[in-house]
């Protein structure tokens, strides 16, 4: 992809003024690109990276989909494979670089964007490399994946013990023999932790239990029902959806499966670390040989000089529209519903996203700016 069509066609498009900006090139941003191009908008679409999906790439080998494939499409072109059948991370990487390609998206790769700011005109400038873009509006598509989260723990571990974020694991052969402590109790842990049971011993640190969901229930698809009774479709602002905002679920995994069919042991929060032992809530410890932190990520807009984020670090915004005009967001955890993180709903908010941009330059037509 980094020597096809969208990114040769594309810097000098991006080179000065453009309409609309999108920052980042994963789902999101190709989803909105999508919808932009068929508004026959001016945009860029601006990658750190030298290769789209950066974030798909970054992950395990072993990576599946919890979502089917029929669930996993963006608008206008589907998953190719069995519908029912379950996309691997590579399969994903394929789909949104033929995706790219289909619809002639112009992406800018190796273009990470280092500070966002707006001028005296109302527009934004966006600094690339040394080099400046000026943007009516600006899509921060970046994702919910940001800066991998370490607790300060792990700077109490003896330098032999084997460290790595969740983002840094590929494969078993790649963790050294021996006792491996998988901290985190969400999906990746788990899955990264089953995939490590066959080779090694394997312990699980589960800091707070999340209630675990069948991958299939009554032989459909766990989604197909969700769908069905339209769960995905409330929104965070629901009475359902405060609720489900606020815990998360795991998606065919289970405790009980993990130590009865895995072997894994389950061991509750983590505390503490000295040398090569490590320290549970209720007093044990265990010597471990390595450790994978599969403890999330934290947002990152240190980029962004503009005053629309709360205490934690996170933007203010209603679905994706923040009190900076012609400044959205798009990809972030229900930022609209459930499934405005997953690959097969972010459409939905990419085509709301959209509408508010065009409505935005009619304005700026109409007020002749």
């Amino acid at each position: 992809m980094s020597d096809g069509h969208a990114e040769r066609g594309t810097r000098a498009r991006s080179a000065g003024d453009v309409e609309v900006a999108v920052i980042g090139a994963g789902q999101a941003s190709l989803a909105i690109g999508h919808f932009l191009a068929r508004r026959r908008r001016r945009f860029v679409i601006l990658e750190r990276a030298g290769e789209l999906a950066a974030a798909w790439r970054e992950r395990w080998e072993s990576l599946t989909l919890f979502t089917p494939r029929r669930y996993s499409a963006l608008p206008g072109l589907p998953f190719p494979g069995d519908p029912d059948g379950y996309p691997s991370r590579d399969e994903v990487v394929a789909y949104l670089e033929r995706y790219a390609e289909t619809f002639a998206l112009p992406i800018e790769l190796n273009s990470g964007v280092e500070r966002v700011e707006r001028v005296d005109d109302g527009r934004f400038r966006l600094t690339i490399d040394g080099r400046t873009i000026a943007a009516d509006q600006v899509v921060v598509a970046t994702g919910p994946f940001q800066t991998p989260y370490v607790p300060k723990v792990a700077e109490k571990l003896a330098t032999d013990v084997f460290q790595t974020h969740a983002v840094g694991y590929r494969r078993p052969d790649s963790v050294p023999e021996g006792t491996v402590l998988v901290v985190g109790g969400g999906n990746t842990g788990f899955q990264i932790a089953k995939e490590l049971s066959a080779t090694h011993t394997v312990v699980l640190s589960v800091g707070s239990r999340q209630k675990p969901l069948p991958q299939r229930l009554l032989g459909r698809d766990l989604f197909w029902w969700l769908a069905k009774v339209r769960i995905l479709d409330k929104t965070v602002d629901s009475r359902l959806g405060r609720k489900l905002s606020k815990r998360d679920t795991l998606i065919g995994s289970s405790p009980r499966e993990m130590t009865k069919r895995y072997g894994v042991e389950l061991e509750p929060r983590l505390v503490d670390a000295e040398g090569r032992k490590v320290h549970f809530e209720g007093g044990r410890e265990l010597e471990v040989d390595a450790v994978i932190w599969a403890t999330g990520y934290r947002p990152d807009y240190s980029w962004i000089e503009l005053p629309i984020f709360d205490e934690t670090g996170r933007p203010r915004h209603r679905r994706g529209v923040t009190d900076v005009p012609g400044l959205y967001f798009l990809g972030l955890s229900w930022q609209h519903t459930r499934g405005s993180a997953l690959i097969g709903w972010v459409g939905d908010d990419a085509e709301f996203v959209a509408g508010e941009i065009e409505a935005a330059g009619r304005t700026r037509v109409t007020e002749g700016v």
